[in-house]
């Protein structure tokens, strides 16, 4: 059995594998729910039942051989269960091939199917928080209007939920604290998207509520230039001068973050129109700068922000981090890493295997086994180390994970002479992993072709 963890049910989305289960009465029978009033079995199935079996056993195989024929293919994959849905468009399994276009899509980078599929989904399971929420960025940047409308609605209902939400039902793993803090940080991103949803709808007096609570919650730049953009339509050019001041102290470079340069024409601009120069705007925004960061901490960067090479990264060492490991010295040799976490079970399981592995290339210098952690409480590390002791090289790992898309764990990916991944799995089965994993990195150690790719990066 391979074991499959997600990091998280806002990221798994991205992962999701792609199985599927054989429809009831197929393979088994669900118990009658009032076996009182069953009739008695008959030994001999009806002509209908046996029809019906023999029916959904076809429908499984069809399915079956799309998914295998496409191979590792997504463009394939993505033909192949576009084609079984026109032929089964009332599948019991539409769900989890709803599920699978999706991220074969994503891939291909066909967002308007995405979000035909997730729309689809959000219909089936209006009650998935992270298909919601896929809808909702896919409808904002492709939608029309009637999809922004749409989107507003999924933003609401999402919100809904989790202003239900109860610290009981939190993971063990999470702080009180940090739960609360994280939640607020969901609220405002809702509130956030809404009130740019509700701004492209020309409807400003339903963005600037939204804008201003999701401020409220959490102070962020997006939230501080919408309120300006809207004060400036207005003409209220002193809330827009205040706001756009603000959102040029709170922005901080992020992805998805507006650029201090573009905040600082549109500052410019409207200063001019209000007081006919730039003069005293550097005081005015000396000031703000300083009354804004004192009352809105920013968050701390996020290591290796914005590289995009594998080989630019340099990662520490667990547990302390103060060495460092730059992946460049790993360049032109085969790299196998192990991502995991502290409170990942299976994690603990794969660990021997890889150490085994490792044990088997020691001296080999062609071939680097890192073990990479991605706890979000660094502090939880030392103690896990302590009572483990892997043998292995044990780093941090500081946002490759985040280059490379891991959302769950283990996973185990190999990357070529070139930086190119070569090989990748989620989860691992324990019969067979050690096998598999050394026939990888054989076929990688001994591959002629070692021209560099861009698998390893970002477009």
């Amino acid at each position: 059995m391979a074991y499959f963890r997600p990091k998280s049910l806002w990221l798994a989305l991205l992962a999701l594998p792609i199985c599927f289960s054989a429809p009831a009465g197929v393979y088994g029978q669900e118990p009658p729910s009032n076996p009182q009033k069953s009739k008695p079995t008959d030994t001999a199935k009806s002509p209908k039942t046996t029809e019906a079996q023999a029916a959904a056993a076809i429908e499984q195989a069809e399915l079956q051989k799309a998914i295998s024929d496409a191979d590792n293919d997504r463009a394939a994959l993505a033909r192949n269960l576009e084609a079984f849905l026109k032929k089964y468009p009332e599948s019991k399994q539409r769900t989890q091939i709803y599920r699978a276009l999706i991220e074969a899509d994503l891939q291909l980078r066909e967002f308007p199917q995405a979000t035909d599929y997730a729309e689809r989904m959000v219909a089936l399971s209006p009650n998935d928080t992270s298909i919601n929420v896929l809808a909702i960025q896919l409808l904002e940047r492709y939608g029309d209007a009637a999809g922004w409308r749409r989107a507003i609605s999924y933003c609401s209902r999402v919100l809904d939920s989790l202003s239900r939400l109860d610290a009981s039902d939190k993971s063990p793993k999470v702080s009180s604290a940090e739960w609360e803090g994280e939640r607020k940080r969901d609220r405002a991103a809702l509130l956030l998207v809404r009130g740019r949803l509700y701004q492209k709808l020309n409807d400003l007096p339903n963005a600037q509520t939204n804008f201003e609570e999701s401020y409220r919650i959490n102070p962020t730049s997006q939230a501080a230039e919408g309120l300006g953009e809207i004060a400036e339509l207005r003409k209220d050019l002193p809330t827009a001068i205040q706001q756009y001041a603000r959102a040029f102290a709170l922005a901080h470079g992020a992805t998805g973050e507006p650029s201090r340069k573009d905040l600082r024409k549109k500052l410019g601009n409207v200063w001019r129109m209000a007081h006919g120069s730039e003069d005293g705007l550097g005081d005015y925004l000396l000031h703000s700068f300083d009354e804004t960061t004192a009352a809105a901490s920013p968050p701390a960067p996020k290591r290796n922000e914005g590289r995009q090479d594998v080989y630019e990264f340099v990662l520490r060492k667990a547990p302390g981090g103060g060495a460092t490991q730059p992946m460049a010295e790993a360049k032109g040799k085969v790299v196998v890493l192990n991502f995991w976490a502290t409170w990942c079970g299976p994690c603990r399981e794969m660990e021997p295997h890889f150490e085994k592995l490792a044990r088997q290339y020691l001296g080999q210098k062609e071939v680097l086994f890192y073990a990479l952690d991605c706890d979000e409480d660094e502090s939880l590390v030392a103690p896990f180390l302590d009572e483990e002791k892997p043998k292995t090289a044990v780093l941090y790992a500081d946002g490759l994970d985040r280059l490379l898309g891991v959302d769950s764990f283990p996973t185990t990916v190999i990357l070529d002479r070139s930086g190119k991944i070569a090989y990748r799995t989620n989860g691992f089965d324990p019969d067979t992993v050690e096998k598999e994993l050394g026939d990888a990195i054989e076929r990688t150690l001994h591959a002629q072709d070692a021209t560099p790719s861009s698998n390893a990066k970002l477009n």
